[in-house]
């Protein structure tokens, strides 16, 4: 009960925080919208396909990027506080260190979920069809891609302690990582080589059934695939990053 109560004081904390900053949340909303509304023409002119195909294999792949950007910009906030002394307060306090972590990580994600919404709501006014089984279930997984890329990244920010180191290792993992999910364009309209070097990346397992469950198919084998590899990843990074945290402010 007392992990709970402190997730729960760390939540609405770091809550009235993203509330208060109107350009995030203005960058936030605007940045999904025009991706779709920007390369999704690009997208139809490339594959051919009609605009309501197009969307079903490119909607799924802008709420994946949303939930692994969300996670992996974490890290700045962890760089802030440290800079701020916020990390030397909570060295006094007994709240829990799994919940000194996942506080601020369930607020991100309540506003994820909140733009993903929207994203999902301008997409059926292009044509985009719902199917709501299959985008609760995404629902769960992207909540998961999102967990594992915020605790790997407040782990990193804790681990390098400043701006630029923390910088230079994020930007350098998200361009191969983003290329190799087929975020934007599906991977099956790339080399045989380049769809196996696919395979090792998580988030390429995420998109892959982002696109199976929005087009309503709940028991497919990138479903499962999707939650043999991200749940496991999530208990380890969860562990990894906790403790790192521990040390940070013991």
């Amino acid at each position: 009960m007392k992990v709970l109560r402190d997730m729960a004081l760390l939540f609405q904390r770091h809550l009235v925080e993203l509330l208060r900053n109107p350009v995030w949340l203005v960058v936030g909303f605007s940045t999904p919208i025009l991706y779709l509304a920007l390369f999704t023409p690009l997208l139809k002119q490339l594959a051919g396909l009609p605009g309501n195909a197009v969307l079903d294999e490119f909607l799924p792949g802008i709420l994946s990027l949303l939930a692994f950007s969300t996670g992996v910009s974490a890290g700045f906030g962890t760089i802030f506080e440290l800079k701020g002394g916020v990390i030397e307060r909570l060295r006094v306090t007994p709240a829990s260190r799994f919940a000194i972590l996942t506080g601020p990580i369930v607020a991100s994600m309540l506003m994820m979920f909140v733009f993903d919404a929207v994203v999902v709501a301008v997409g059926v006014g292009f044509g985009f069809t719902v199917h709501w089984g299959g985008l609760l279930l995404l629902a769960v997984f992207l909540g998961i891609l999102m967990v594992i890329t915020s605790a790997f990244s407040v782990a990193i920010a804790l681990l390098t302690k400043e701006i630029s180191g923390f910088a230079a290792v994020v930007n350098g993992i998200n361009l191969p990582v983003l290329l190799l999910a087929g975020v934007l364009i599906p991977m099956s309209l790339g080399p045989a080589w380049l769809r196996v070097l696919a395979h090792f990346n998580p988030l390429y397992y995420l998109v892959q059934s982002a696109r199976v469950l929005a087009g309503g198919t709940l028991t497919g084998t990138a479903v499962w695939q999707a939650a043999a590899v991200l749940m496991p990843l999530c208990a380890l990074t969860l562990g990894w990053a906790t403790s790192v945290v521990r040390r940070a402010v013991s």
